[in-house]
């Protein structure tokens, strides 16, 4: 049997995670794991860090081009994520998940065990003091739980000690808890233990994740409160039932005194069969592995899966007696106990180590076939239409913008299967050419490129689109005789006014389907290109309106007001700056006739 592989995926492919909860996690290229972070929707999530910049802080740019591979699980929640976030945290400190480095304890909420017992948060676990729940990642995440708890039982929040003896002989008074309805007042003896323990026992269902109890005992309440006529309590439980209904936090994560164990789960294919391994340390899922293995002999699953069970096990070193499995084998290993549970706590760990067996089968199988040819298809589309030898991969699009004759400058955008390659774009400033030139402009640009392409010796694209007529298109294709690469990169001219596309040498235009996803394709990239250039010189006349305001004034030059300007970032930021700003920047005698200027009514020594 070959070496097990973990499914996992490059940054470019996170469009192809799940819209499911679950625990994302960051490789580098040495195999470090160096991120670990939850989601609600794991492709948005996960696809946040990659299709945008804007918002992210320089930290998280650099950890972004470190990642070189991205693992995820899914779980049943988002609450579910959070725990399973903690955990692999406090195991791995990976080095971005600096918030948690302080080894800091986490909190968990506390059923205690005395009379009339409460629920409270707490970091320190006593296993002595009662029955804890959690750990919990967030502190936002844990007040969810126990607000929920305190809205739907009256349990009280006092610290009185409320033994039968304390209640008889004790003054105790109730507090305002009581005259809000929030607690019905064991402590001058109005309420008794039998019915407290009710609410407990709902309370502590809830805190395991077994909503399904606490709904039953609110909908019958309500139905008997209604045939009673007794509407007033019947519409109380029916909010209460409501809420609950509302609440997704069902987590697997019982409390810390479950013994550990480990849970695996198989599905097969003809070829290959996919295992996961869900570990639990102290009632907490610790570690999530799915791994594929191909089949050799045609092995009957429960072959492969004792196969796994024992590899993995050595694998992370777990020492867990019991091992919960998806499916029944008649007779256990020595020293180990399989137990295919049928109901409970146990069984929905199962089935979440199932949903993840499954997942990845279903993503084998995508990634072997649909997800690739869907990938594939506007680009060979595109292929056919342009009478391409090669698969259009990868993309070039130049765009020229001299408005008004000003700033000359032009773009290039580059897009790789199909999508943006942000960090390929370049900008060009024009500096061979004099004056409003478009054709002169675009030779220049595409001669640029592709000379460095050249001499850095990287690959050539396998279609370059020119933004412009038959003009531009032969700016462009004398460019790449002279370098000796034309007929080598096939070159194409999109006319704006009626979506034409230009062949070199040709007079005619070919005609694409209007509603064609290649052609779409090709004015998304044109599009992208004009956007890129004119928000390039857009910026450099706003730079170059500023340093004109400030060349104005007698003594100032460009150089000067370029200096200011990278400075103090805008011209407002000058204009209030003091006199012993400026004469840092500049000396003195030009800072007092930039300071005088703004400031015409103040003395210059000020």
């Amino acid at each position: 049997m070959d070496d097990m592989l973990s499914p996992s995926y490059l940054p470019g492919d996170y469009n192809q995670l799940p819209e499911l909860p679950g625990v994302y996690r960051y490789y580098s290229k040495d195999g470090i794991l160096i991120y670990v972070g939850k989601a609600k929707n794991l492709r948005k999530r996960v696809g946040s860090y990659f299709n945008k910049n804007a918002g992210i802080n320089q930290k998280t740019r650099r950890m972004v081009r470190e990642i070189q591979k991205i693992e995820i699980t899914i779980v049943n929640s988002e609450f579910d994520a959070l725990l399973l976030e903690n955990n692999l945290i406090k195991k791995a400190q990976p080095k971005y998940n600096v918030l948690l480095k302080d080894d800091k304890t986490y909190p968990y909420l506390l059923l205690t065990n005395e009379p009339f017992p409460r629920i409270y948060p707490t970091r320190r676990v006593i296993p002595s003091k009662g029955t804890y729940f959690g750990p919990f990642a967030s502190v936002k995440a844990m007040n969810n739980v126990l607000d929920l708890i305190l809205s739907l039982f009256t349990i009280r929040t006092c610290k009185l000690d409320l033994s039968e003896e304390k209640i008889r002989t004790s003054n105790y008074k109730v507090c305002l808890e009581y005259h809000l309805g929030n607690c019905k007042g064991p402590c001058e003896g109005l309420q008794d233990e039998t019915s407290y323990l009710k609410d407990i026992d709902q309370a502590r269902n809830i805190l395991k994740g077994n909503l399904s109890f606490a709904k039953n005992f609110f909908k019958e309440s309500m139905q008997t409160a209604a045939a009673a006529l007794d509407f007033e309590n019947a519409q109380l439980y029916k909010e209460k039932y409501d809420l609950l209904e509302k609440y997704q936090a069902k987590s697997l994560v019982i409390n810390p005194n479950v013994d550990s164990l480990d849970v695996f789960s198989i599905v097969s294919e003809e070829k290959y069969a996919f295992v996961n391994y869900l570990r639990i340390k102290n009632g907490a899922i610790t570690l999530s592995k799915t791994v594929e293995i191909k089949k050799k002999l045609d092995e009957a699953d429960q072959e492969l899966l004792l196969t796994a069970i024992i590899r993995l096990r050595d694998q992370f070193q777990s020492d867990a007696k019991e091992v919960l499995v998806n499916l029944d084998y008649e007779e256990s290993p020595e020293g180990l106990q399989l137990i295919l549970p049928k109901i409970g706590d146990k069984r929905k760990l199962v089935d979440l180590s199932l949903k993840n067996a499954l997942y990845y089968k279903k993503e084998k199988a995508l990634l072997a076939g649909e997800v690739k040819n869907k990938k594939n298809r506007v680009l060979l589309q595109l292929q056919k239409d342009l009478s391409l030898e090669d698969l259009p991969y990868h993309i070039e699009c130049f765009d020229n913008s001299n408005i008004q004759g000003s700033n000359p400058v032009a773009s290039m955008v580059c897009f790789k299967d199909g999508k943006p390659s942000k960090k390929d774009y370049r900008h060009y400033h024009i500096k061979s050419v004099v004056g409003p030139n478009d054709f002169a402009s675009m030779e220049e640009v595409v001669y640029r490129r592709y000379k460095r392409i050249l001499q850095e010796e990287k690959a050539l694209p396998n279609l370059v689109v020119i933004d412009g007529g038959k003009g531009q298109l032969s700016s462009a294709v004398a460019a790449l005789k002279s370098l000796d690469i034309y007929k080598k990169v096939p070159i194409i001219g999109i006319a704006k006014r009626l979506e034409e596309i230009y062949f070199p040498g040709d007079n005619y235009p070919i005609f694409i389907d209007k509603k064609s996803e290649s052609l779409r394709l090709i004015q998304r990239i044109r599009d992208e290109a004009h956007r890129f250039a004119i928000t390039f010189h857009r910026n450099l006349r706003s730079k170059g309106a500023l340093g004109s305001q400030l060349t104005s004034i007698e003594g100032i030059g460009e150089h000067t007001a370029h200096k200011l300007l990278k400075h103090f970032k805008s011209l407002k930021n000058i204009q209030q700056a003091s006199l012993a700003d400026l004469s840092q920047q500049v000396g003195k005698d030009k800072a007092t006739k930039i300071f005088s200027m703004y400031h015409p009514k103040k003395n210059s020594s000020h």
